[in-house]
C-alpha cells in the first residue's frame, strides 16, 4: 500500500502548470503561430503602413540608382553621399570629420545632417547595393516606422482602440509635413524614436508617482504603494540611450520633441498640482540621471559639432524667409489627394509643406476637442496648448499672410537669436502639431467607439472624411543619367590613388552637386568643394558650400554657357595653385558633361594634353 502511494505521488504533479510554463512547453513553431495570432490586427495595421510607404515612394523603384526625387534632387545627392560616408564605419574608416568633400579642409559630419546612426545600421545595404538603394529604403521606412511607432504608443499607453490608433498614427506618419519632408530630408522623417521617448517620459512619471502601485502584493496580502525606483532608473537609462541615438539621426526632430514635451509638462503641472507635488522630485531625479548619462555619450560629439574643425554654432537658414504663411494652415498640400498646385505659392518649396493640414481637419479637430470635454482632460488640454504654441512659433518672427509680410511680430521673435533655436526653421515647428492633432483624434474616436448612440459612427466618419483629402499621392520622380564608367568601373584608380583627391569638371557646388554622386558610388577618393554646411559665411558663420577657387569659377562658367575664355599664363598659374591647394592628383572630364568639348579645350590650355581613360578625359596634376 505504501509503495503504491509513493508511485502515485511521483507521477501526479504538485500543481498544474501555469500559462507561461504551458507556452514554454509548446514547439517553437506553435509559439510563433500563437504570437502572430494574438497580434494579427497590429501586424495588419503595420503592413498597411508599409504598403502606403511603398505607394508614396514607388517612383524610386525598382532601380533607385536610375531614379531621383524630382522635387528635391540636390538634397538626395547630398544624402546619398552621407550614407556612403557613414557606411565606411563598417570598414573601420570613419570619423566625425570627413575629407570626402571640401578637400583638403573636410566636412564636419555633426554640423551637417548626416544621419550617422541610420547610415551605420544600413551600411551592409550601402556597401552591397549602393547608396541610392539605402536612400530609397529609408525614405519609405521612416514614414512607415513613424506611423507604426505612434500606433503602438496609442494602443499600449493610451489603451486606444485599434481603429482610433490607426487613424491618428496614419496622420503622424503620412501627414502633409511628413510627406513633403520625404523629398530627401531623411533627418526630418526619421521620427520613429519620438514615440519611444514619449513612452519613456510617461513611464518615468508613473514610476515617480508614489500613489501608483509599486509592487503587486507584499507578504501577508498587504499592498504597498510608493515610487518604483527600479522602473525609474530603467526609464532614465532608456531615455538616455534613445535621446543619444536620436542625436545621431536628426537633432532638429529631437529639439522639436523636447520643446513640445516641455510645453505639455508645464501644462500638466498647472492642471494637476497635486500630481506635480507627489511625482516631481522623483521625476526630476530621473531626468537628471538621463541627462547625465546622455551627456557622457554626447559631450564630445556636440563639442565637435559646435567648436570642432569645420564646425558652426549657428543655423544656416534665415528665419524670416522660412516662416509659415498663416493661410497655409487651412490649405491642402499639392502632394495630397485633395491638394492643388496653387497652394505651392504659400511656402518656400515642395519639401516644406509642414502646415498644410487643410480646413476640414482643422474644423474636425476643434469639434473633437470640444466634444471630448473633461474626458482625458489633462492629456487633451496639454495637446491643445502645445499645438497652439508650436503652430504660433511656426509663423516666424513676422507674420506672413497670403504671401505678404505684414510686419506684425510673431511669437518666434521672442526666441530669435537664442543658441540652438536658430538652427531650426520656424516653419518646421509645425511638424510637432501632427502628432498632437493625431493624439486628439485618437482620444475622440476612442471615446466614440467605447460609447453608444450616434457618436459611435459619426465621430470616426467625420475624422475619416477630414483625413481623406490628405491622403498622399506618389512623390514625383525622374530619371537621372547613369554614372560614368570611369567611376563605376574603378578606372579612376589609374588617375588617383585611393585616399587621394579627384577634381571632377565642373566641380560640385550647392546648386549643382551632381559630381558628388561619384564619391557616393565609391567614397575611396575625395572631392574639392561641394554641397555641405560649413563655416564659410560672414565672420565664420554657417553657409552652404565653401569659397570657390578661381579655376572652379572659370570651369563652372564654361560648363554653363559653353564660352571659351582667353587662357594665358596668369590663368595657368592660378590653375596650378588651385590643384596644389586641393592637394589633387587628377582632373577628370567625363562624356555627357554639358559643353564637354569647350571644357576639354580650356582644360588642355590649363593643364596640357589629356589622357583618355574609359569614358573620361583626364589630366594628371
Amino acid at each position: 500500500m505504501s509503495s503504491a502511494a509513493t508511485t502515485a505521488t511521483d507521477v501526479v504533479p504538485e500543481r498544474a502548470p501555469g500559462p507561461a510554463e504551458r507556452a514554454a512547453s509548446r514547439p517553437r513553431a506553435a509559439r510563433i503561430r500563437a504570437a502572430l495570432g494574438r497580434h494579427r490586427s497590429d501586424l495588419a495595421v503595420s503592413l498597411l503602413f508599409v504598403l502606403l510607404a511603398g505607394w508614396l515612394t514607388q517612383g524610386l523603384w525598382p532601380n533607385p540608382g536610375t531614379r531621383t526625387l524630382a522635387l528635391n534632387p540636390a538634397d538626395q545627392a547630398l544624402y546619398e553621399w552621407f550614407l556612403a560616408i557613414d557606411a565606411r564605419a563598417l570598414l573601420g574608416d570613419f570619423g566625425l570629420l570627413s575629407d570626402g568633400l571640401n578637400a583638403p579642409a573636410g566636412v564636419n559630419l555633426m554640423t551637417n545632417t548626416s544621419v550617422i546612426a541610420l547610415g551605420i545600421v544600413l551600411a551592409p545595404v550601402t556597401l552591397l547595393l549602393g547608396a541610392p538603394v539605402t536612400f530609397a529604403l529609408l525614405a519609405a521606412a521612416n514614414v512607415a516606422g513613424t506611423a507604426i511607432a505612434w500606433y503602438l504608443l496609442f494602443t499600449r499607453v493610451l489603451r486606444a482602440r485599434r481603429l482610433a490608433a490607426g487613424l491618428g498614427a496614419g496622420l503622424c506618419g503620412f501627414g502633409p509635413g511628413m510627406v513633403s519632408q520625404t523629398n530627401s530630408h531623411l533627418h526630418m522623417t526619421a521620427q520613429w524614436l519620438v514615440p519611444v521617448i514619449v513612452w519613456l517620459v510617461v513611464r518615468l512619471l508613473r514610476a515617480a508617482d508614489p500613489r501608483r502601485l509599486a509592487a503587486s502584493a507584499a507578504p501577508g496580502g498587504v499592498v504597498r504603494f510608493g515610487a518604483d525606483r527600479r522602473r525609474m532608473v530603467s526609464s532614465a537609462v532608456g531615455l538616455a540611450v534613445t535621446v543619444s541615438a536620436q542625436v545621431f539621426i536628426g537633432e532638429e526632430v529631437l529639439f522639436l520633441a523636447a520643446v513640445t514635451l516641455l510645453i505639455m509638462a508645464v501644462t500638466c503641472v498647472v492642471l494637476d498640482r497635486e500630481l506635480a507635488r507627489r511625482a516631481l522630485p522623483g521625476f526630476a531625479g530621473g531626468m537628471a540621471l538621463a541627462t547625465g548619462l546622455a551627456s557622457l555619450v554626447l559631450a564630445y560629439p556636440l563639442w565637435f559639432q559646435f567648436a570642432g574643425p569645420q564646425g558652426v554654432a549657428d543655423g544656416v537658414f534665415n528665419p524670416l524667409h522660412f516662416s509659415a504663411d498663416l493661410h497655409s494652415w487651412w490649405a491642402i498640400s499639392p502632394l495630397s489627394l485633395g491638394g492643388t498646385e496653387s497652394a505651392a505659392a504659400l511656402t518656400t518649396g515642395p519639401a516644406e509643406y509642414n502646415t498644410f493640414l487643410g480646413w476640414p481637419l482643422l474644423l474636425v479637430t476643434v469639434g473633437c476637442t470640444v466634444w471630448l470635454g473633461r474626458r482625458r482632460r489633462m492629456v487633451a488640454t496639454a495637446c491643445v496648448v502645445a499645438a497652439v504654441v508650436m503652430a504660433a512659433l511656426s509663423l516666424g518672427p513676422a507674420l506672413v499672410l497670403g504671401g505678404t509680410r505684414t510686419g506684425v511680430p510673431g511669437p518666434y521673435a521672442l526666441l530669435a537669436g537664442l543658441p540652438v533655436v536658430d538652427g531650426a526653421l520656424p516653419m518646421r515647428f509645425a511638424l510637432a502639431v501632427l502628432p498632437l492633432v493625431g493624439t486628439l483624434l485618437v482620444l475622440a474616436v476612442d471615446r466614440a467607439l467605447r460609447g453608444t448612440g450616434r457618436a459611435r459612427r459619426l465621430v470616426p466618419a467625420a475624422v475619416g472624411a477630414a483625413l481623406l483629402p490628405l491622403l498622399p499621392t506618389p512623390l514625383p520622380t525622374v530619371e537621372r543619367p547613369p554614372l560614368p564608367e570611369f567611376v563605376t568601373g574603378g578606372h579612376w584608380r589609374a588617375c588617383v590613388e585611393p585616399g587621394g583627391v579627384l577634381v571632377p569638371v565642373p566641380l560640385p557646388s550647392p546648386k549643382d552637386p551632381w559630381p558628388m554622386r561619384w564619391a557616393a558610388a565609391d567614397p575611396a577618393f575625395g572631392l574639392p568643394e561641394g554641397f555641405f554646411i560649413g563655416p564659410y559665411g560672414r565672420r565664420g558663420t554657417a553657409a552652404f558650400g565653401t569659397y570657390p577657387r578661381p579655376t572652379s569659377r572659370l570651369l563652372a562658367e564654361v560648363a554653363k554657357r559653353g564660352d571659351r575664355p582667353v587662357i594665358g599664363p596668369e590663368q595657368r598659374q592660378q590653375a596650378a595653385r588651385d590643384v596644389d591647394f586641393w592637394n589633387a592628383s587628377c582632373v577628370a572630364l567625363t562624356d555627357g558633361t554639358p559643353h564637354a568639348n569647350s571644357l576639354r579645350i580650356v582644360l588642355e590650355q590649363l593643364y596640357g594634353p589629356a589622357t583618355r581613360i574609359a569614358d573620361a578625359w583626364t589630366w594628371r596634376v
